[in-house]
């Protein structure tokens, strides 16, 4: 029996992404650009908006969101990722907006999820880091998604190396960062074709931010003994990056090597797992 079509929307800082999704199918999606000067409010009337034709397809919806969430209230993690207004009433605001029981959690723990149930990480204890605008992470062991005491489970991106957050080091706004400073385009697809071409500079730069997401890899390693790290998000996915990213881990020894897989999901992972959770959500509700 094929399961009823979820509405599952991915809100981040760069992008938002909607789609109709059955099991591990994606039916139908749509995306455009989170309008992130505007306020909060404005960001779920820019989803209703881009779901408005799928009005009577769905009976319920899930979200992922960058930054926190906690009894369907949304705190922010790092601002600068996207500014979210400390405990933003996201369920009820968006349910009002789509006239659906809405569930939300963090994007990154949802695309951990989508990697655990249907993609590079099926059966396996894995912890999920997407590499993007910022950087995020979920973890699944023993068949569960670990969230934690307080949520926040898995949230690599706001651990400190030193005075910084990981995310000011290795992210993608880190890159484009760095990348301005060495008089090159503050943007980071444009790096990564320079430096598949052999420019030094632009691989000098990317293994700049690889080095700081390596050592968190390898503490986690330490930590966890997880049986694979999944790498994600816009900038985690390009071929290039996990190749620097596994030349970094390389002179660890064999037994203390991270295993590196890419996201099979690509980047439906957080659309595919909140869809997935508003499923088990749903039917413990009927059970």
């Amino acid at each position: 029996m094929v399961p009823a079509p979820v509405l599952a929307i991915d809100l981040g800082g760069t992008k938002t992404a909607a789609a109709l999704v059955a099991g591990s199918e994606i039916i139908d999606s749509r995306r455009n650009d989170t309008p992130r000067q505007a306020d909060a409010g404005a960001w779920l009337d820019n989803i209703a908006e881009l779901v408005s034709n799928w009005h009577g397809r769905y009976a319920s919806a899930g979200i992922a969101v960058t930054g926190g969430v906690a009894d369907g209230a949304w705190y922010p993690l790092n601002p600068a990722t996207l500014p979210v207004p400390p405990g933003f009433p996201l369920v009820r605001e968006l349910s009002a907006r789509l006239g659906v029981p809405v569930v939300a959690a963090n994007d990154a723990q949802a695309a951990a999820w989508g990697e655990y149930r249907f993609g590079a990480g099926q059966g396996v204890d894995l912890i999920f880091l997407t590499i993007s605008t910022g950087i995020g992470g979920g973890i699944v062991l023993d068949g569960k998604l670990r969230t934690g005491r307080s949520g926040l489970g898995g949230h690599i991106g706001v651990t400190r190396i030193g005075n910084a957050l990981l995310e000011e080091l290795g992210s993608g706004s880190a890159l484009a960062r760095l990348a301005v400073l060495e008089g090159l385009p503050a943007d980071p697809p444009a790096i990564f074709a320079m430096a598949a071409v052999g420019d030094a500079r632009a691989t000098g730069l990317i293994d700049r931010v690889v080095a700081s997401v390596a050592r968190a890899i390898a503490n986690l390693q330490l930590v966890l003994d997880p049986d694979c790290f999944i790498i994600g998000g816009g900038m985690g996915l390009v071929p290039f990056y996990l190749a620097r990213l596994e030349a970094a881990c390389a002179d660890l020894p064999d037994h203390l090597r991270p295993i590196l897989r890419a996201a099979a999901l690509g980047a439906n992972a957080g659309l595919v797992g909140i869809a997935d959770q508003v499923r088990i959500i749903t039917n413990a509700h009927e059970g």
